[in-house]
């Protein structure tokens, strides 16, 4: 196989061929991510061709990110019986054919099917759970680095194609830039079916950092099942039921719906909205947006490079007490380029620097087996959080003529979280009974 032949090549320059495996997810969670935050721009078009409400296209969006949510812990169940390329490519093609099927679309049961079910499970497949899975999977050492960078993939992505899709809207119609979205996600998939492999081993290689297979330190990743269907649908759920009588997860798992509810929920679904509100364009409010992205690249890489390093539960004290107080600032920026500017700036280097602690402090208090199953549930609260956000700022602007409550609310719920992490137990994991996984090392 191509993969093999690479490995081996690379390997005799001394570059793991891990790297490669990383830059083929950073892709896919780049694009899946686009595809993701694509209908943040294509509210008002919508609303304009089709005389829906806002609340109406809200609700769609609302379901595709529960479903985006509760999708990741059977992906990781997924992931470990049929491995992580099938479910990828799967993944890929689903979200695909999502966006292909709304290039015709008439009704507003046609949305909440193609937008809201089909593109929220495909998007499910490949969210962080993905991230966490391969970082796990092949690197002992640099891996809270590879959830920083991959974790950015999936951010950035969401900002970064807004003001091409605005862009491609105000030019050619909304359906224009769906096509796009539509032919990258084509050669994300290629690119998966070529370089992606499974595991180290499939390659001969040991993750990287380690010199066997599974060294001292090395991650062990639950070899690929054979179980049955209905076995593997419930390895999630007792995966949960165990992880549950923990108060780390509750914690975690609290703190991560508050942290998707002041992303990806508000800012990604209704940011350009908002900003139109205040007269400014939409190709212009994306632009914000796509600054934000580029910020949150710089702010999630360096928040894994400091998980590596640092007490987790003060990076994320520090990170949603600043992002609540952007969030409150917000409205006091007159919502001109330069106080917008500036809250882009603020606001995207801690869009989701969460996301690193968070995974290290999954798997240091539940087992790194076990972590991808414990972090998707973890997971599938921040996207509850988003839904909740998506939704109830849609009713508050049909309801109120304002997006300012929630924003507002949102800003509070981060100053509750940043307080919330710090009851952390970092003992925790000995009292109640959870095996102790291997501390990573201090630095890569």
């Amino acid at each position: 196989m191509i993969s093999a032949r690479l490995a081996a090549l690379l390997a005799r320059r001394d570059i793991h061929y891990g790297w490669v495996v990383a830059a083929a997810t950073f892709l896919t969670m780049l694009v899946t991510a686009g595809a993701m935050g694509a209908p943040g721009v294509l509210i008002v078009p919508l609303e304009k061709e089709f005389g829906w409400s806002t609340a109406d296209i809200s609700t769609a969006l609302a379901i595709r990110l529960v479903l985006f949510g509760l999708i990741g812990p059977f992906a990781a169940a997924f992931m470990n019986r049929f491995g992580v390329r099938t479910v990828t490519v799967t993944a890929l093609l689903m979200v695909a054919a999502g966006l292909l099927g709304s290039l015709v679309m008439r009704e507003l049961w046609h949305l909440f099917v193609l937008w809201g079910l089909v593109v929220g499970v495909g998007t499910g497949l490949t969210a962080l759970v993905l991230g966490a899975t391969v970082a796990t999977r092949w690197f002992t050492k640099r891996r809270g680095l590879v959830v920083g960078l991959l974790t950015a993939s999936s951010a950035t992505g969401q900002l970064i194609f807004m003001p091409l899709l605005a862009d491609l809207s105000d030019r050619i119609g909304w359906r224009g830039g769906i096509v796009v979205i539509v032919a990258l996600l084509a050669v994300a998939a290629v690119a998966v079916l070529v370089l992606m492999r499974d595991r180290p081993a499939d390659v001969d290689l040991a993750p990287y950092g380690e010199t066997a297979p599974y060294g001292e330190n090395a991650i062990v990743p639950a070899p690929r099942t054979t179980q049955g269907l209905a076995a593997l649908a419930t390895a999630p759920l007792f995966a949960l039921a165990e992880a549950a009588r923990s108060r780390t997860f509750w914690i975690l798992f609290g703190t991560f719906f508050i942290c998707g509810l002041s992303t990806n929920g508000l800012i990604q679904t209704h940011f350009v909205t908002l900003c139109g509100d205040y007269g400014m364009a939409a190709v212009a409010a994306a632009g914000v947006l796509a600054m934000m992205g580029l910020f949150d690249f710089a702010g999630t890489i360096g928040s894994g490079w400091l998980s590596d390093r640092y007490d987790n539960r003060w990076l994320l004290f520090w990170y949603y007490g600043l992002r609540g107080l952007a969030l409150m600032a917000l409205p006091f920026s007159d919502f001109t380029l330069y106080g917008l500017s500036l809250f882009a700036v603020f606001y995207g280097l801690d869009w989701v620097a969460t996301v690193p602690p968070t995974v290290r402090l999954s798997a240091e208090r539940f087992g790194r087996e076990r972590s991808n199953l414990v972090f998707g549930w973890i997971f599938t609260g921040h996207q509850l959080g988003a839904a909740a956000a998506a939704f109830g700022a849609g009713v508050t602007r049909t309801q109120l003529a304002s997006y300012l409550p929630a924003f507002f609310a949102a800003g509070a719920f981060c100053l509750v979280a940043a307080l919330a992490v710090l009851f952390i137990n970092r003992r925790e994991k000995e009292k109640d009974g959870i095996p102790a996984a291997a501390p990573a090392p201090a630095k890569a």
